[in-house]
């Protein structure tokens, strides 16, 4: 199980760099999506069967796999946006920070003090690798949706790490911080909204113009 879980955590990681070095937003939503979805499964790969954590699989797959993504794919449709077209820093860079990012993250959790039945296990550098993998898509894209995108795998990032505490997490910290997640997303889209309507763009850079009378 803990090599399948690696490998799954492998492919968190590639759909990190599809993410970074792509400026199609369907293509970004739908990486998202499927990243979620694979992070539902991690759960049932690490700990014992239980009726807590069927709940928390179907849950995660529900909320990061089909809700959350709906909402985004929603606001994207409203504001008729398809691509990101100029990022503060482009794409190759960008990859390349990703994978810097990611080789110090696997340098980094070397060298904590992890426990002896987690220190084979990807979850650590996979999770550091997400959260600065989210870091640059939130800091480095001007589109609103783009940053609700890296929010998202930012939070991925903090999830993959919670997974080592499952077992310790009561149920209803694990509920609400789903709840949380989803209700950021969908302020996110009503921000967005009203972004477009007022703006005709939701390019987040403009709103440095605004100023006082």
């Amino acid at each position: 199980m803990g090599s399948f879980a690696d490998q799954l955590l492998v492919l968190v990681m590639l759909i990190n760099f599809v993410m970074l070095g792509s400026s199609r937003m369907a293509l970004c939503i739908r990486a998202v999506a499927v990243q979620g979805v694979v992070l539902g499964l991690l759960p049932g790969l690490v700990h014992p069967f239980s009726w807590h954590l069927a709940g928390i699989t179907c849950g995660i797959i529900l909320a990061k796999g089909i809700v959350i993504p709906y909402l985004i794919n929603d606001a994207v449709r409203k504001a008729q946006i398809r691509r990101e077209i100029e990022p503060f820093i482009g794409y190759v860079p960008t990859l390349i920070l990703g994978a810097i990012f990611t080789t110090l993250a696997f340098v980094f959790a070397e060298k904590l003090p992890l426990a002896p039945e987690h220190r084979e296990l990807l979850f650590v550098p996979a999770s550091i690798a997400t959260l600065m993998s989210g870091f640059l898509i939130l800091t480095t894209r001007k589109k609103a949706i783009s940053q609700v995108i890296g929010y998202l795998v930012l939070e991925n990032g903090i999830f993959i790490f919670g997974l080592l505490l499952t077992e310790a997490m009561p149920v209803m910290v694990e509920a609400g911080a789903l709840l949380d997640l989803l209700v950021g997303i969908f302020v996110m889209g009503i921000v967005i909204n009203h972004i477009s309507r007022e703006f005709s763009s939701i390019d987040t850079s403009r709103l440095r113009a605004l100023k006082e009378e």
